[in-house]
């Protein structure tokens, strides 16, 4: 979890560097370099928040590789997919 300190060190830095980068190169590739950073940068920062929490960021999304299964309202089926192939209801309940 990101804390007030290191968030607020993260925003100025990100500041710096926008700043930085807009002082160093030419008028609109600056402006297009800083946009482009403050696009990209929060995404490398949730990438690797992520990586730091159980290394769930790995490329996929949180729930990658767990399959759903359902359970039929009607009959009462374990199944997987849209409808119960036992009874053909679609009223299901989701067992994680």
């Amino acid at each position: 979890m990101i804390n007030y300190k290191s968030y607020l060190i993260s925003i100025f830095v990100s500041l710096a560097i926008s700043i930085g980068l807009q002082m160093i190169l030419p008028w609109p590739y600056g402006l297009i370099a800083a946009l482009a950073f403050f696009a990209l940068y929060p995404l490398i920062m949730r990438n690797r928040a992520l990586q730091r929490m159980n290394g769930l960021g790995g490329g996929g999304s949180i729930g990658m590789g767990q399959g759903f299964r359902y359970s039929c309202l009607a009959c009462n089926n374990r199944f997987k997919g849209s409808s119960c192939p036992r009874c053909g209801s679609k009223m299901k309940r989701a067992e994680f």
